[in-house]
């Protein structure tokens, strides 16, 4: 089983920029370890605004101490590119055939502007393996973001 991790990606980032940290995770998903064991993983960034990592599981299992490698690259991602990638309060939602990212403040404002809908795909980013992220295009309305419907 694959167990998977999200990050969604604050701001807009250049093709260079999205490069960058594309390499960078592939060089850390290569060296990624649990308990001196070598982790089968991988990187990628979705619609240049949402990070995905994985682990097989099968191979070896995800630790504490693996975990804390990851959330070490994360900040240190953070930091070089100046963005923020562990803000759980940034929603991500499709925008045609693009991804937008907000904060989940300005959903009712969005909601009220016509500009999103109660049937407006959000990623739910609060995945934790492969099964789920087959399935994390949501509907607003399916979502914990619909507590906002009934104020808007």
């Amino acid at each position: 089983m694959n167990r998977a991790w999200t990050y969604i990606i604050s701001k807009e980032l250049s093709p260079e920029q999205l490069q960058a940290i594309r390499e960078a995770g592939e060089d850390f998903v290569k060296g990624w370890t649990a308990h001196e064991q070598q982790l089968t993983g991988h990187f990628s960034i979705e619609g240049n605004r949402i990070i995905v990592v994985k682990v097989n599981e099968d191979v070896h299992g995800a630790s504490g101490c693996s975990i804390d490698k990851l959330t070490r690259f994360v900040k240190q991602l953070e930091s070089t590119f100046s963005i923020e990638l562990m803000n759980r309060l940034l929603v991500a939602y499709k925008n045609n055939n693009a991804i937008s990212v907000v904060h989940s403040s300005k959903i009712k404002e969005l909601l009220a502007e016509g500009k999103i809908t109660e049937d407006t795909l959000v990623y739910n980013t609060s995945l934790s393996n492969q099964e789920e992220l087959q399935n994390w295009e949501q509907p607003l309305k399916k979502t914990w973001l619909s507590k906002y419907l009934i104020a808007s």
